[in-house]
Formats: structure tokens, C-alpha cells, sequence
């Protein structure tokens, strides 16, 4: 998912338990058998973050996929998962920064958050996400100039 805020700015957040520096992303998750899409984004991106108030401004057409590098060290890679496919969608984050609760989850994702511009994404961002993110930023790019053009 990607929150934009107002003022075009997206926010990221830094993975718990993650090394550096290129620990960064939007968040995401998994869709729950017999889950919709769209309301997966929306509960994952509550666990995630602890927000709620946003409105839907936009979703990809098409999944993206990425594949898991030999090299990568995760839960997932350890159950077999070669990868991950997901259908993004953006919000329109209509809260205030207190909203925003980390530990809103018992599985907390993330141990830091900012805001920025959606380019410094491609910066942060682990380097076998980071030809998905482009898709994404190219996807939302337009949502983040504000009010005036992303709804």
C-alpha cells in the first residue's frame, strides 16, 4: 500500500529487525483465504501502521511480482516462497501523524516511519523490491502532487 499524505508525501516505513541502510518500504501483506484484495490492503495496512483513516485514490491494473534473491534470509524464503506477487493499491491518509501506532499489532513490521518524497522509495528500499517499487511510483506518481490532481 502506499499512504500519501495531502501534501503528496508517502510514507515509509523502517522493517523491525531488519539491517541497514536499505531497510525501508511501503507497507504490504498477504491476502487471507477468501479475502478480498482491497480489504486485505485495508486490515494489513491498520496492523502495519495503525491507520484507518484514508480513502481509496488508486490500485494497479496488474500484479507485480518479485522473486526472492538466493541469498535472502526470511520466514517466507524458509517455508519455500520464491517470492511475492501483489496488487498495490494507494490511499489517501485523512488522519494526523498521532494516528499512526507501530505497536497498533502484535506482530509489529516496522520500528520507525517518515514521510518523503515517493522517489527517495527506489533509495530505501531492499534492491530485489526495487524494479516492483518503480512499477509502483510510476503507477501512483501522479497521486502524489496533492489535492490538485490525486483526488
Amino acid at each position: 500500500m502506499v499512504l500519501i499524505r495531502e501534501d503528496g508525501k508517502v510514507w515509509l516505513g523502517r522493517r523491525a529487525r531488519s539491517p541497514g541502510p536499505r531497510n525501508w518500504q511501503f507497507p504490504q501483506g498477504g491476502v487471507d483465504e477468501g479475502e478480498a484484495p482491497l480489504a486485505a490492503a485495508v486490515r494489513e495496512l491498520r496492523e502495519e501502521t495503525g491507520v484507518t483513516s484514508v480513502r481509496l485514490i488508486g490500485q494497479t491494473t496488474e500484479w507485480l511480482a518479485y522473486r526472492f534473491p538466493p541469498e535472502h534470509r526470511s520466514a517466507k524464503a524458509a517455508r519455500g516462497w520464491r517470492g511475492q506477487k501483489q496488487l498495490w493499491f494507494a490511499f489517501r491518509f485523512l488522519g494526523a501523524d498521532s494516528e499512526i501506532d507501530l505497536e497498533a499489532h502484535g506482530d509489529v513490521e516496522f520500528d520507525a516511519w517518515r514521510w518523503v518524497d515517493i522517489h527517495q522509495a527506489l533509495e530505501t528500499v531492499v534492491a530485489f523490491k526495487a524494479e516492483t517499487y518503480r512499477q509502483v511510483i510510476d503507477a501512483f506518481r501522479n497521486l502524489t502532487l496533492g489535492d490538485a490532481r490525486g483526488g
